[in-house]
């Protein structure tokens, strides 16, 4: 990451408080206020400024930050977010367990939705393209939830229990989150900072493509002139367009 952005940040908020000087607001940060690098390891290591001049104060720069209940890393890898999201879901588990045999088999499973499955689809739209062992890490804790329910064993064979209560695995939970945000943009159903990103090959004005004869989505070119895929390959390999089913009919 340049320097240059965060040199003129300074600037901004200085434009910001003489625009509310008119009207007595708090506009010194308090002690949530955190400013957040993100890049690569390697853009990182480039970056030497370790606090940031934010009015009359200063701001540390530091590696992660919450914001709206997930832990956001500098390099997007959200490895500190399953580890924040795995122990708090075992511990409502633990809880759970006390009482989950004085309930029903519906009042079980609604518990553990409560709990348990909506910490998991929350915010995992940005899960997509995370690491198998992450995944994982999220998986064991479905799959314990699933045990609870159903009274599964440790040794039995998790599919089979999870088709039983009609639960996607995780990796396919981020998935359908992506396919559904990415519907609505198309569709313009979501808001104007996902719609106006997220765009058709047959849409921008290229070139004819093979691709264009299938419902594939193009991805904006970033400055560096690289590109992320949001729903491609199994292995998540980088491209510039992704394949995406979507017909107005599914």
């Amino acid at each position: 990451m340049p320097r240059g952005p965060l040199i003129a940040f300074p600037a901004v908020l200085d434009d910001v408080e003489a625009m509310v000087e008119f009207k007595p607001v708090a506009t010194e940060p308090g002690p949530k206020t955190q400013v957040l690098r993100l890049g690569s390891k390697f853009q990182l290591l480039k970056v030497d400024i370790q606090d940031v001049p934010v009015l009359k104060t200063s701001v540390k720069i530091v590696d992660t930050a919450r914001d709206l209940g997930l832990v956001i890393d500098s390099g997007l890898t959200m490895s500190y977010h399953v580890t924040a999201v795995c122990p708090s879901a075992y511990y409502q588990l633990r809880q759970l367990c006390t009482i989950a045999r004085s309930l029903s088999d519906n009042a079980a499973k609604t518990l553990v939705q409560a709990f348990i499955s909506c910490r998991l689809d929350y915010g995992n739209a940005l899960l997509c393209g995370i690491s198998d062992d992450l995944v994982q890490c999220l998986q064991s804790v479905q799959n314990a939830a699933a045990r609870l329910v159903t009274g599964a064993g440790r040794r039995e064979h998790i599919t089979p229990v999870l088709r039983q209560l009609h639960w996607l695995p995780v990796r396919q939970r981020i998935d359908i989150k992506v396919m559904v945000l990415v519907y609505k943009s198309l569709h313009r159903l979501a808001p104007p900072y996902l719609s106006d990103d997220c765009q058709l090959v047959t849409d921008v004005g290229r070139r004819h493509l093979r691709s264009a004869d299938v419902h594939t989505c193009t991805i904006p070119q970033h400055s560096q002139g690289s590109a992320i895929e949001v729903l491609g390959s199994p292995d998540h390999g980088c491209g510039t367009a992704c394949p995406l089913n979507c017909d107005s009919k599914t």
